[in-house]
């Protein structure tokens, strides 16, 4: 039987590209000389004299890939366990799971039962493009003869991504079981894991594993531990492993920036960013802005944005956002616009938030039309909600509300509604305050706040039996009052 297979396997799957690519220049060769001939009895037309160069995207490349396979196969000729490999490999890189189901259905049944190597990619394609159960399926199929940590690490992060943790914990402790010995990449997804589950007791035993297997003064590893023990409220063991880290990386800071009030740090981190002309890693600078802000230190916070040599949208978003009860929002934004970096949906948020605490009603649509007819950005429930809450607080019910029945083109959320029962408890719209009381009792049905929002609005229009009904509704559902 003849073998279809790559001689260099680090280019295998683009060699077949540039096969397939250099058939089609000799077949248009062929075409071309043919039409000439035809040209000398017609005239030539612009389309056809002015012919565009073809060119392929990546995925257009890897369908042709496939495809050829494919064809290979029906006439009988084997593949290669190296080429699906490389194939696997480039499904990854391209984040293209439809394109690995693919090549999944092309590999054969036993061959794949026996590949580790093939396995643990095509597991790996499943678990980062949040396949995970078939990513465990994959797993459980897998030979147990097998000691290399490298699947178990990518259904880990599989699970950790998703947010099942306590997934991801137990199969690490099975890890542990089967006798599988973790490495460097191991320890990182874990103690992702173990911060998301908020289990200090836990994260030490992980941290004892840690120091048990060497990994004691891996950066990686221990960014992954002061980001656990930060998240996980213990601020001392946090700072202490930070201490640890010799050469501290962007990852470094931002666990330590984002995690710590600047009230307890308090100009120990900037000095020494300033010290090391680290004011010049946006990443860091970034972060220190957002803490600053939210520290209230805005004169600090402007000082460092000024002093940044080079600004990205979030270094934008960050002062932008500072500034969100300030007027400055808008002016940031200007120059923002000046300084040719394009604003996101995260930048309209902040600002259109900005308008709706300083009652800028005109400047606030101005900048929702703009951020849809300039920007090309869709409106998202946080846009709405920052409508809905400029319209409201200004007074204007009516165009509030029809922000939501007229112009959302999905259904409207809790924070969408909340700020038009709010709007309504400061301004005494009875009608409209009942609809977006009763849409926030179905969507957060032991939210009290809701209900004594509800009750206030009956209570200064002086209905006192429906405020009576609606208190009744709280005792029944267990409800405590917030006040």
């Amino acid at each position: 039987m003849d073998t279809f297979q790559l001689s260099n396997p680090k280019t295998r799957s683009f060699h077949l590209c540039n096969s397939i690519r250099e058939r089609r220049k000799k077949e248009q060769k062929k075409i071309d000389r043919r039409k000439k001939n035809q040209l000398t009895i017609l005239p030539p037309t612009p389309l056809i004299h002015h012919e565009s160069p073809y060119t392929q995207t990546k995925y257009q490349a890897l369908d042709e890939v496939i495809k050829e396979i494919k064809s290979s196969i029906k006439r009988g000729i084997h593949i290669d366990a190296q080429i699906f490999s490389s194939l696997l490999e480039t499904c990854f890189q391209l984040e293209s799971v439809n394109h690995g189901i693919q090549v999944h259905h092309l590999i054969p049944a036993d061959v794949l039962r026996k590949s580790i190597n093939l396995s643990s990619k095509l597991l790996r394609l499943y678990a980062s493009c949040g396949l995970v159960d078939n990513a465990h399926q994959l797993f459980d199929e897998m030979p147990k003869t097998n000691t290399s940590a490298f699947p178990w690490n990518s259904l880990i992060s599989g699970y950790a991504e998703l947010g099942r943790y306590e997934d991801a914990m137990a199969l690490y402790f099975q890890m542990e079981e089967e006798n599988v010995e973790p490495d460097q990449f191991t320890f990182p997804r874990v103690l992702k894991a173990c911060a998301g589950i908020g289990s200090i007791s836990i994260g030490e035993a992980i941290h004892r594993d840690v120091v048990r297997f060497g990994f004691g003064y891996d950066v990686f590893v221990l960014n992954a531990l002061v980001d656990m023990y930060a998240k996980c409220g213990d601020i001392v063991k946090a700072r202490k492993i930070f201490g640890k880290i010799k050469q501290r990386d962007s990852v470094s800071w931002n666990s330590i920036l984002t995690r710590f009030p600047l009230s307890k740090l308090g100009g120990e981190i900037h000095g020494w960013v300033l010290r090391r002309g680290f004011e010049n890693n946006l990443s860091i600078a970034n972060s220190l802005i957002g803490v600053y802000s939210n520290q209230g230190k805005l004169d600090r916070a402007r000082w460092l944005f000024k002093m940044m040599p080079e600004k990205d949208v979030v270094s934008w978003n960050s002062i932008i956002t500072g500034h969100h009860k300030c007027r400055e929002a808008l002016t940031y934004f200007h120059e923002m616009q000046n300084s040719g970096v394009v604003p996101d949906n995260i930048t309209f948020v902040s600002l259109l938030s900005a308008c709706a605490h300083l009652g800028l009603v005109e400047d606030g649509r101005d900048l929702f039309a703009k951020m849809k007819e300039k920007f090309h950005i869709k409106a998202q429930m946080e846009h709405y909600a920052c409508m809905v809450n400029l319209f409201g607080r200004a007074g204007l019910i009516s165009e509030a509300y029809d922000v939501i029945v007229k112009e959302m083109s999905f259904e409207a959320g809790s924070t969408v509604w909340g700020a038009l029962l709010f709007a309504c408890s400061v301004h005494g719209n009875v009608e409209v305050g009942e609809i977006a009381a009763n849409k926030l009792f179905d969507l957060e049905p032991d939210n009290a706040h809701n209900f004594e929002l509800l009750m206030r609005i009956y209570g200064d229009a002086g209905r006192w039996e429906e405020m009576e009904k609606v208190m009744r509704l709280m005792v029944d559902r267990g409800l405590d009052s917030v006040d």
